[in-house]
Protein backbone atom coordinates (compact mmCIF):
# COMPACT_ATOMS: atom_id res chain seq x y z
CA UNK A 1 0.00 0.00 0.00
CA UNK A 2 1.35 3.43 -0.90
CA UNK A 3 2.13 6.03 2.24
CA UNK A 4 -0.98 7.96 0.62
CA UNK A 5 -3.71 5.12 0.73
CA UNK A 6 -2.24 4.22 3.92
CA UNK A 7 -2.62 8.35 5.08
CA UNK A 8 -6.31 8.17 3.62
CA UNK A 9 -7.37 4.57 5.60
CA UNK A 10 -5.94 5.95 8.75
CA UNK A 11 -9.29 7.62 10.33
CA UNK A 12 -11.29 4.19 9.77
CA UNK A 13 -10.39 0.48 11.00
CA UNK A 14 -10.48 -2.13 8.29
CA UNK A 15 -10.60 -5.04 9.97
CA UNK A 16 -11.63 -7.17 6.00
CA UNK A 17 -9.03 -7.41 3.77
CA UNK A 18 -11.28 -7.36 0.66
CA UNK A 19 -12.97 -4.45 1.59
CA UNK A 20 -9.35 -2.96 2.15
CA UNK A 21 -8.53 -3.94 -1.09
CA UNK A 22 -12.00 -2.88 -2.16
CA UNK A 23 -11.14 0.54 -1.21
CA UNK A 24 -7.63 0.93 -1.89
CA UNK A 25 -8.78 0.06 -5.88
CA UNK A 26 -11.54 3.16 -5.48
CA UNK A 27 -9.01 5.81 -3.95
CA UNK A 28 -6.75 4.87 -6.67
CA UNK A 29 -9.60 5.31 -9.11
CA UNK A 30 -10.60 8.62 -7.99
CA UNK A 31 -6.99 9.73 -7.74
CA UNK A 32 -6.65 9.08 -11.51
CA UNK A 33 -9.54 10.91 -12.30
CA UNK A 34 -9.00 14.31 -10.15
CA UNK A 35 -5.78 14.38 -11.80
CA UNK A 36 -7.52 13.10 -15.63
CA UNK A 37 -10.49 16.27 -14.39
CA UNK A 38 -7.72 19.19 -13.67
CA UNK A 39 -5.75 18.88 -17.16
CA UNK A 40 -6.28 22.24 -18.95
CA UNK A 41 -4.76 23.23 -22.10
CA UNK A 42 -3.47 26.29 -20.72
CA UNK A 43 -0.54 24.58 -18.66
CA UNK A 44 -0.51 27.00 -15.97
CA UNK A 45 -3.87 26.48 -14.80
CA UNK A 46 -3.21 22.43 -14.40
CA UNK A 47 -0.13 24.03 -12.34
CA UNK A 48 -2.03 25.40 -10.10
CA UNK A 49 -5.06 23.32 -10.22
CA UNK A 50 -2.84 20.14 -8.91
CA UNK A 51 -1.14 22.32 -6.41
CA UNK A 52 -3.59 21.33 -3.94
CA UNK A 53 -4.57 17.44 -5.34
CA UNK A 54 -1.12 16.81 -4.99
CA UNK A 55 -0.92 18.29 -1.18
CA UNK A 56 -2.50 15.43 0.03
CA UNK A 57 -4.44 15.01 2.48
CA UNK A 58 -6.78 12.17 3.72
CA UNK A 59 -9.84 12.24 1.29
CA UNK A 60 -12.48 11.19 3.63
CA UNK A 61 -14.93 12.66 1.46
CA UNK A 62 -14.15 10.13 -1.40
CA UNK A 63 -13.24 7.81 1.11
CA UNK A 64 -17.16 7.96 3.05
CA UNK A 65 -18.47 7.63 -0.57
CA UNK A 66 -16.60 4.54 -1.20
CA UNK A 67 -17.88 2.96 1.74
CA UNK A 68 -21.19 4.16 1.42
CA UNK A 69 -21.93 1.98 -1.52
CA UNK A 70 -21.13 -1.08 -0.09
CA UNK A 71 -24.50 -1.01 1.02
CA UNK A 72 -25.93 -1.45 -2.68
CA UNK A 73 -23.39 -2.99 -4.75
CA UNK A 74 -25.36 -6.53 -5.67
CA UNK A 75 -27.24 -7.42 -8.42
CA UNK A 76 -27.01 -6.09 -12.05
CA UNK A 77 -24.96 -3.51 -13.65
CA UNK A 78 -22.05 -3.50 -10.98
CA UNK A 79 -19.94 -2.25 -13.52
CA UNK A 80 -21.78 0.85 -14.54
CA UNK A 81 -22.43 1.34 -11.01
CA UNK A 82 -19.20 1.20 -9.56
CA UNK A 83 -17.83 3.77 -12.09
CA UNK A 84 -20.96 6.13 -11.37
CA UNK A 85 -19.64 5.87 -7.65
CA UNK A 86 -15.94 6.71 -8.47
CA UNK A 87 -17.46 9.32 -10.44
CA UNK A 88 -19.40 10.95 -7.80
CA UNK A 89 -16.78 10.34 -5.33
CA UNK A 90 -14.59 12.67 -7.51
CA UNK A 91 -16.98 15.25 -7.45
CA UNK A 92 -17.53 15.75 -3.75
CA UNK A 93 -13.43 15.89 -3.39
CA UNK A 94 -13.39 18.61 -6.40
CA UNK A 95 -15.84 20.52 -4.55
CA UNK A 96 -14.05 20.12 -1.15
CA UNK A 97 -10.64 21.71 -3.23
CA UNK A 98 -12.43 24.26 -4.73
CA UNK A 99 -13.38 25.34 -1.30
CA UNK A 100 -10.07 25.45 0.73
CA UNK A 101 -8.54 27.70 -2.23
CA UNK A 102 -11.60 29.95 -1.37
CA UNK A 103 -11.19 29.77 2.23
CA UNK A 104 -7.28 30.21 1.94
CA UNK A 105 -8.11 33.42 0.15
CA UNK A 106 -10.63 34.69 2.87
CA UNK A 107 -9.03 33.84 6.03
CA UNK A 108 -5.51 35.19 4.67
CA UNK A 109 -4.12 31.74 4.80
CA UNK A 110 -0.05 30.99 4.52
CA UNK A 111 0.13 27.40 4.15
CA UNK A 112 -2.05 24.14 3.35
CA UNK A 113 -1.13 20.88 4.04
CA UNK A 114 2.31 21.77 5.15
CA UNK A 115 2.79 23.93 1.65
CA UNK A 116 2.48 27.59 0.74
CA UNK A 117 -1.55 27.82 0.33
CA UNK A 118 -2.19 29.09 -3.70
CA UNK A 119 -2.85 32.61 -2.53
CA UNK A 120 0.58 33.08 -0.96
CA UNK A 121 2.49 31.13 -3.65
CA UNK A 122 0.52 33.23 -6.62
CA UNK A 123 -1.87 35.58 -5.10
CA UNK A 124 -5.48 35.97 -4.75
CA UNK A 125 -7.58 36.03 -8.24
CA UNK A 126 -5.12 32.75 -9.22
CA UNK A 127 -6.33 31.15 -6.37
CA UNK A 128 -10.11 32.16 -6.40
CA UNK A 129 -10.05 31.33 -10.29
CA UNK A 130 -8.45 27.81 -9.60
CA UNK A 131 -11.01 27.39 -7.11
CA UNK A 132 -13.89 28.24 -9.68
CA UNK A 133 -12.10 25.80 -12.35
CA UNK A 134 -12.63 22.75 -9.78
CA UNK A 135 -16.10 23.95 -9.14
CA UNK A 136 -16.99 23.67 -13.39
CA UNK A 137 -14.98 20.39 -13.86
CA UNK A 138 -17.11 19.00 -10.78
CA UNK A 139 -20.17 20.64 -12.39
CA UNK A 140 -19.34 19.20 -15.69
CA UNK A 141 -18.62 15.53 -14.42
CA UNK A 142 -21.72 15.61 -11.71
CA UNK A 143 -24.21 16.15 -14.85
CA UNK A 144 -22.88 12.81 -16.35
CA UNK A 145 -24.65 11.36 -13.32
CA UNK A 146 -28.13 12.51 -14.10
CA UNK A 147 -30.88 15.88 -12.75
CA UNK A 148 -31.02 14.24 -9.36
CA UNK A 149 -27.22 13.95 -8.93
CA UNK A 150 -27.33 17.64 -10.14
CA UNK A 151 -29.92 19.14 -7.83
CA UNK A 152 -28.37 17.74 -4.69
CA UNK A 153 -25.12 19.12 -5.56
CA UNK A 154 -26.38 22.56 -6.39
CA UNK A 155 -28.27 22.19 -2.81
CA UNK A 156 -24.98 21.13 -1.34
CA UNK A 157 -23.15 24.57 -3.06
CA UNK A 158 -25.64 26.86 -1.20
CA UNK A 159 -25.76 25.09 1.97
CA UNK A 160 -21.88 26.15 1.53
CA UNK A 161 -21.56 29.68 0.77
CA UNK A 162 -24.67 30.03 3.39
CA UNK A 163 -22.49 28.79 6.08
CA UNK A 164 -19.50 30.82 4.66
CA UNK A 165 -21.75 33.66 4.67
CA UNK A 166 -22.67 33.33 8.33
CA UNK A 167 -19.54 32.46 9.39
CA UNK A 168 -18.41 35.92 7.76
CA UNK A 169 -21.34 38.08 9.61
CA UNK A 170 -21.05 35.98 13.23
CA UNK A 171 -24.39 35.82 15.07
CA UNK A 172 -27.26 38.31 14.51
CA UNK A 173 -27.90 40.35 18.05
CA UNK A 174 -29.88 37.65 20.48
CA UNK A 175 -28.69 34.30 18.65
CA UNK A 176 -27.32 32.10 20.56
CA UNK A 177 -23.27 31.87 19.23
CA UNK A 178 -23.26 27.91 20.12
CA UNK A 179 -26.41 27.66 17.90
CA UNK A 180 -24.76 29.88 15.24
CA UNK A 181 -21.28 27.88 15.33
CA UNK A 182 -23.29 24.85 15.22
CA UNK A 183 -25.22 26.01 11.93
CA UNK A 184 -22.24 27.46 10.52
CA UNK A 185 -20.66 23.73 10.78
CA UNK A 186 -23.07 21.96 9.63
CA UNK A 187 -23.22 23.97 6.67
CA UNK A 188 -19.16 24.44 5.84
CA UNK A 189 -18.58 20.82 7.15
CA UNK A 190 -20.77 18.25 7.53
CA UNK A 191 -22.87 19.38 4.45
CA UNK A 192 -20.76 17.81 2.00
CA UNK A 193 -19.84 15.16 3.67
CA UNK A 194 -23.65 13.98 4.27
CA UNK A 195 -23.71 14.42 0.28
CA UNK A 196 -20.99 12.13 -0.04
CA UNK A 197 -22.57 9.09 1.98
CA UNK A 198 -25.69 10.28 0.03
CA UNK A 199 -23.95 9.61 -3.46
CA UNK A 200 -22.05 6.55 -2.65
CA UNK A 201 -25.42 4.89 -0.94
CA UNK A 202 -27.70 5.94 -4.05
CA UNK A 203 -25.16 5.17 -7.03
CA UNK A 204 -24.48 1.77 -5.69
CA UNK A 205 -28.45 1.12 -5.50
CA UNK A 206 -29.03 1.31 -1.92
CA UNK A 207 -32.62 1.45 -0.53
CA UNK A 208 -34.19 4.94 0.07
CA UNK A 209 -33.80 3.89 4.45
CA UNK A 210 -30.17 3.24 3.77
CA UNK A 211 -29.52 6.29 1.89
CA UNK A 212 -31.23 8.41 3.98
CA UNK A 213 -28.85 6.71 6.87
CA UNK A 214 -25.78 7.25 5.17
CA UNK A 215 -26.42 10.96 4.71
CA UNK A 216 -27.89 11.61 8.12
CA UNK A 217 -24.35 10.03 9.66
CA UNK A 218 -22.27 12.01 7.33
CA UNK A 219 -23.81 15.26 8.37
CA UNK A 220 -23.55 14.37 11.41
CA UNK A 221 -19.82 12.83 11.68
CA UNK A 222 -18.85 16.35 9.96
CA UNK A 223 -19.72 18.21 12.74
CA UNK A 224 -17.77 16.00 14.88
CA UNK A 225 -14.69 15.98 12.92
CA UNK A 226 -14.47 19.99 13.28
CA UNK A 227 -15.41 20.18 17.12
CA UNK A 228 -12.64 17.23 17.72
CA UNK A 229 -10.36 19.64 15.25
CA UNK A 230 -11.19 22.65 17.89
CA UNK A 231 -10.66 20.67 21.05
CA UNK A 232 -7.20 19.46 19.66
CA UNK A 233 -6.16 22.69 18.90
CA UNK A 234 -6.90 23.75 22.32
CA UNK A 235 -6.32 20.65 24.58
CA UNK A 236 -3.37 18.60 22.42
CA UNK A 237 0.35 19.13 22.85
CA UNK A 238 1.97 19.57 19.43
CA UNK A 239 3.98 15.96 20.26
CA UNK A 240 1.13 14.54 20.21
CA UNK A 241 -1.37 15.83 17.43
CA UNK A 242 1.19 16.84 15.44
CA UNK A 243 0.31 20.02 15.15
CA UNK A 244 0.82 23.39 16.39
CA UNK A 245 -1.94 24.14 19.33
CA UNK A 246 -3.60 27.67 19.65
CA UNK A 247 -3.64 27.87 15.94
CA UNK A 248 -7.28 29.51 15.90
CA UNK A 249 -6.56 31.74 18.37
CA UNK A 250 -3.91 32.99 16.41
CA UNK A 251 -6.74 33.63 13.59
CA UNK A 252 -8.99 34.97 15.79
CA UNK A 253 -11.29 31.94 15.31
CA UNK A 254 -13.92 31.36 18.33
CA UNK A 255 -14.46 27.48 18.43
CA UNK A 256 -16.68 25.47 20.69
CA UNK A 257 -14.86 24.79 23.60
CA UNK A 258 -14.14 28.76 23.64
CA UNK A 259 -17.46 29.78 23.05
CA UNK A 260 -18.65 27.64 26.35
CA UNK A 261 -15.78 28.93 28.27
CA UNK A 262 -17.03 32.18 27.95
CA UNK A 263 -20.37 31.05 28.91
CA UNK A 264 -19.37 30.79 31.98
CA UNK A 265 -18.70 33.47 34.87
CA UNK A 266 -15.54 34.83 37.06
CA UNK A 267 -12.63 36.67 36.75
CA UNK A 268 -10.90 34.01 34.58
CA UNK A 269 -13.63 34.56 31.19
CA UNK A 270 -13.10 38.19 31.87
CA UNK A 271 -9.38 37.59 30.88
CA UNK A 272 -10.20 35.24 28.21
CA UNK A 273 -12.45 37.56 27.03
CA UNK A 274 -10.00 40.46 26.95
CA UNK A 275 -7.92 37.61 25.14
CA UNK A 276 -10.33 36.48 22.67
CA UNK A 277 -11.12 40.08 21.31
CA UNK A 278 -9.06 39.88 18.35
CA UNK A 279 -6.29 37.44 16.81
CA UNK A 280 -3.22 36.89 19.10
CA UNK A 281 0.23 37.31 17.83
CA UNK A 282 2.29 37.38 20.93
CA UNK A 283 2.73 33.93 22.11
CA UNK A 284 2.85 34.68 25.67
CA UNK A 285 -0.42 35.85 25.32
CA UNK A 286 -1.25 32.37 23.12
CA UNK A 287 -0.07 30.36 26.22
CA UNK A 288 -1.69 32.09 28.52
CA UNK A 289 -5.69 32.03 26.27
CA UNK A 290 -4.40 27.73 26.10
CA UNK A 291 -4.09 27.67 30.04
CA UNK A 292 -7.20 29.52 30.38
CA UNK A 293 -8.97 27.13 28.01
CA UNK A 294 -7.86 24.13 29.16
CA UNK A 295 -8.60 25.29 33.25
CA UNK A 296 -12.24 26.02 31.57
CA UNK A 297 -15.21 23.94 32.14
CA UNK A 298 -15.76 24.64 28.20
CA UNK A 299 -13.34 21.84 27.34
CA UNK A 300 -15.11 19.27 28.71
CA UNK A 301 -18.35 20.56 27.94
CA UNK A 302 -17.21 20.55 23.94
CA UNK A 303 -16.11 17.08 25.09
CA UNK A 304 -19.20 16.09 25.88
CA UNK A 305 -20.63 17.87 22.45
CA UNK A 306 -18.60 15.44 20.82
CA UNK A 307 -19.25 12.64 22.36
CA UNK A 308 -23.58 13.32 21.41
CA UNK A 309 -22.41 14.02 17.80
CA UNK A 310 -20.57 10.81 17.98
CA UNK A 311 -23.18 8.75 19.54
CA UNK A 312 -25.88 10.34 17.22
CA UNK A 313 -24.12 9.26 14.18
CA UNK A 314 -23.44 5.72 15.79
CA UNK A 315 -27.20 5.83 15.75
CA UNK A 316 -27.53 5.53 12.34
CA UNK A 317 -25.72 2.73 11.31
CA UNK A 318 -28.81 0.58 13.35
CA UNK A 319 -30.42 0.47 10.08
CA UNK A 320 -27.32 -0.89 7.86
CA UNK A 321 -26.45 -4.08 7.72
CA UNK A 322 -24.27 -6.15 9.99
CA UNK A 323 -20.65 -6.34 8.34
CA UNK A 324 -17.06 -4.85 7.80
CA UNK A 325 -18.50 -1.79 6.05
CA UNK A 326 -20.72 -0.88 9.14
CA UNK A 327 -18.31 -1.86 11.61
CA UNK A 328 -15.48 0.83 9.50
CA UNK A 329 -18.09 3.43 9.85
CA UNK A 330 -18.66 2.99 13.53
CA UNK A 331 -14.76 2.95 13.76
CA UNK A 332 -14.77 6.38 12.57
CA UNK A 333 -16.92 7.59 15.94
CA UNK A 334 -13.93 5.89 17.55
CA UNK A 335 -11.25 7.53 16.18
CA UNK A 336 -12.94 10.81 16.40
CA UNK A 337 -13.53 10.32 20.31
CA UNK A 338 -9.97 8.65 20.86
CA UNK A 339 -7.87 11.35 18.96
CA UNK A 340 -9.23 13.64 21.50
CA UNK A 341 -8.75 11.33 24.54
Amino acid sequence: MSRSTSQQLASVELADPELRATLERGLTQVEELLHREVQSEFRFLTETSLHLVDAGGKRFRPLFTLLASQFGLDGEDQGRRTADVVRAAAVVELVHLATLYHDDVMDQATMRRGAASANARWDNTVAILTGDFLFAHASRLVADLGPDAVRIIACTFAELVTGQMRETLGPAQGVDPVAHYLSVVQEKTGSLIATAGRYGAMFSGASPERIDALRRFGEIIGTAFQISDDIIDIASPTAQSGKTPGTDLREGVRTLPMLYALAEGGPRVERLRVLLAAPLTDEALVAEALWLLRESPGLDRALRTLRSCTDSARAELAVLPAGPARDALASVTDYLTARTG
